[in-house]
């Protein structure tokens, strides 16, 4: 099947099989690789974009289910090529990830908690980032993590020497 794929604000036209997951064609036939192959069952949250704001799992998806929708990626939330996003600087800053596993999706749902509710409490943040398996890090860096991009997006805690962060635009 021929279908046209919106992706990180890109038309894409690709060939698919019928059962060919979100996740395989974005990683296979787009050469989006952020989104990762975890249990593929749509536990881990590994696999987790955007479509339309909302966090999903693309294994869970087929690509043709995905015609006609906004799909966001890990790689679609930079700002400009080689600059990171308030989210992705605060996950650096703060340690909120070890092997970068889980990491591309954490982000993608904090983008959308953010998006819905730019000042959220710990327990909104822990509700949010409930449905992503982390092996790692023991979630405290990535609640900080989500805590202080939140508060560098809303103007406060501003790392020394630098601008406001501008706020978050996008699904």
């Amino acid at each position: 099947m021929s279908i046209e794929l919106a992706v990180n604000g890109q038309i894409h036209r690709v060939d698919v099989e019928p059962r060919m997951t979100l996740l395989d064609c974005l990683r296979d036939k787009l050469l989006l690789t952020g989104a990762h192959a975890g249990c593929e069952h749509g536990v881990c949250g590994a696999c987790t974009v955007l479509i339309d704001g909302v966090a999903a799992r693309s294994c869970l998806m087929f690509a043709v289910q995905a015609d006609g929708y906004e799909i966001t990626t890990i790689e679609g939330l930079t700002p400009a090529p080689g600059e990171l996003s308030p989210l992705q600087d605060a996950f650096c800053e703060t340690h909120g990830m070890q092997c970068g596993y889980c990491t591309p999706a954490m982000i993608l749902v904090a983008h959308a908690l953010l998006a819905d509710n730019p000042e959220p409490t710990r327990e909104q943040i822990v509700d949010a980032i409930s449905g992503n398996i982390c092996r790692c890090t023991g979630y405290a860096q990535i609640v900080e993590a989500i805590a202080l991009a939140a508060e560098r997006m809303r103007g406060l805690n501003q790392p020394a020497n630098e601008p406001a962060a501008k706020p978050m635009s996008g699904p």
